[in-house]
């Protein structure tokens, strides 16, 4: 006999359990959702209403009972309209603002079905609504076009700050426009696969070298530093006789700054991370320009005095946790002269994208969850990061979805899988447009990780005494070749490149001072920071980077 249960009314749509299925009864119809081989999912008579007002990517509840594990979307799959299901792990709820689980405790919307919905104006009219240079907000009021997206609500439902992804802003960047966009100072191409210099006929696909950047994010200290001097030492040696480099997006807590002067003299490239490296992901998605001047601008000038760089090559900017700013991020990136970002992930594709400007609009999609992409013009560089292909066997294995750090690779757990995936990798970058391969590594997972930095070490060894066109350069130096496409034959004699060709020699103090400090940003705590130069009065923190008092 059949237990009957309802569960829930949702949008007009009553929720039905009936003998280890739901049926979700409705004045349009009626829908099974059972569980299938591939997880749970409805099969559709009409699920119009279900999913009316529902974004496809968005992830909902059919109840608040429960344990606040389990939730669907609407999905327009190839064979029609139905519900795809995901149950988060034991101990773990769905946290609906960021789309992910996490651990129950952290989960504060069990409570909610769905994300709150906000007004949208009304962009889409079939006859026009408003006078010429205006459009019209969702409660009918029109304003200037010029007021949507500008980070202040101007109607009175506040509608037009509603709007404003990529994809919608009335304001937004145009498309790429070749003719327009010349280098060295702006480059697109229009799903952003084409190589730069191939067009114009200079060079062939097979004459571009292939740049590879290894990117670390987070503290430099003793414990990492000397798996980089692993990874770069002096017998390593690019094609053109320069030493391989490496980019380091350093955050603030617990670096040794007089680490970080060194990695900058023996000619590897240093990038901010941030000097609090917030957890709360809004912190950075809703981030104000003035919290990301404090963050990036303030972050520069901690490195720049404590790791004495005075040459003003700390130009490229990393966010924490990959959570892009969106336009105001990229508004204080341009006034405060910061050349590029590396933050914007692009998911798994058979071709891989080149890095851009976004003097024109970002030739893929914004990925990932509650992500917040500039849609406006920035006269910035993004070095987008290709999301890697995991898979053991690609020509059989399922299909899984791209990792965007090499640390973020969830199934990689021997050496022998860590080799496969770098090598697999490189080939797909090689054999197609020669796109520069991003490996992005979180440093602590190389050393949790009993020899993986030997396997990163032998494979570069691999690749610089098998082919004589691949180099391992800086995020800085990709900019470089771009700005100047190059021959492979020819960058032996690429002047970009040779700056600090091959260092060798001390440090620049062997003894750097342990300063002792604290700040009251941060009371009860102390800390040491290890410097060459003299040490400030206060821990510098994001109100007083300089330690000397002094409010940023």
């Amino acid at each position: 006999m059949w237990h009957l249960t309802r569960l829930v009314l949702l949008f007009g749509v009553s929720v039905f359990s009936v003998g280890g299925q739901f049926r979700l009864g409705g004045a349009k119809g009626q829908y099974k959702y059972k569980r299938g081989k591939s997880g749970e999912e409805v099969v559709q008579d009409n699920l119009d209403e279900l999913c009316q007002g529902q974004p496809g990517s968005e992830y909902f509840r059919l109840t608040t009972d429960g344990d606040c594990r389990e939730v669907v979307r609407c999905d327009k799959a190839a064979v029609g309209l139905r519900l795809a299901s995901v149950k988060c792990p034991s101990g773990l709820g769905f946290d609906l603002e960021r789309q992910t689980c996490d651990w129950k405790a952290n989960v504060k919307n069990c409570d909610r079905l769905s994300k709150p919905r906000l007004v949208k104006p009304n962009f889409d009219t079939v006859e026009p609504v408003c006078p010429d240079g205006q459009l019209q907000c969702g409660n009918g009021e029109c304003i200037d076009r010029s007021l949507f997206c500008d980070s202040q609500p101007d109607c009175g439902d506040g509608s037009d700050e509603n709007a404003c992804s990529v994809d919608e802003d009335p304001n937004g960047a145009p498309l790429c426009d070749p003719t327009q966009c010349l280098l060295p100072d702006c480059f697109c191409s229009v799903d952003g696969t084409s190589a730069p210099g191939v067009g114009s006929g200079r060079l062939e696909i097979s004459n571009i070298p292939q740049m590879i950047t290894f990117t670390f994010n987070g503290a430099v200290n003793d414990e990492n530093n000397r798996v980089y001097d692993k990874l770069f030492h002096e017998e390593r040696i690019n094609p053109n006789g320069c030493t391989a480099k490496g980019t380091f997006f350093v955050s603030h807590k617990y670096t040794n700054y007089s680490a970080v002067q060194d990695l900058h003299r023996k000619g590897h490239e240093i990038g901010v991370f941030s000097i609090t490296n917030d957890e709360d992901p809004k912190y950075w998605t809703e981030g104000s320009y003035d919290n990301w001047l404090a963050e990036m601008a303030g972050a520069r000038l901690i490195i720049e005095r404590f790791a004495n760089i005075t040459d003003g090559t700390v130009v490229g900017v990393r966010a924490p946790y990959l959570r892009i700013g969106g336009n105001e991020q990229f508004n204080m990136m341009a006034d405060q002269f910061f050349a590029y970002d590396s933050t914007i992930t692009a998911s798994l594709a058979s071709v891989p994208l080149w890095p851009y400007t976004l003097h024109y609009r970002m030739p893929h999609k914004c990925h990932g969850n509650s992500q917040n992409c500039p849609s406006k013009s920035h006269p910035i560089w993004e070095m987008p990061i290709n999301e890697l292909d995991r898979r053991e066997d690609p020509e059989f294995d399922e299909n899984l979805t791209g990792c965007h750090l090499v640390s973020s690779c969830s199934n990689i757990y021997h050496k022998d899988q860590f080799r496969h995936l770098l090598q697999h990798n490189f080939d797909r970058h090689y054999g197609t447009n020669r796109a520069p391969l991003s490996l992005s590594i979180d440093p602590s997972w190389l050393v949790s990780n009993k020899g993986f930095a030997d396997v990163v070490s032998e494979w570069m060894d691999h690749i610089l005494n098998t082919y004589t066109d691949v180099y391992f350069v800086t995020e800085l130096q990709v900019i470089q070749w771009i700005q100047n496409p190059t021959s492979a034959t020819a960058i032996p004699g690429f002047q970009a490149w040779k700056d600090k060709c091959l260092i060798q020699g001390q440090p620049f103090c062997s003894n750097p001072n342990p300063c002792p400090l604290a700040t009251r940003e941060l009371p009860g705590e102390e800390f040491r920071l290890h410097t060459c130069v003299e040490c400030p009065k206060n821990y510098p923190w994001i109100q007083d980077p300089t330690g000397d008092g002094f409010s940023f």
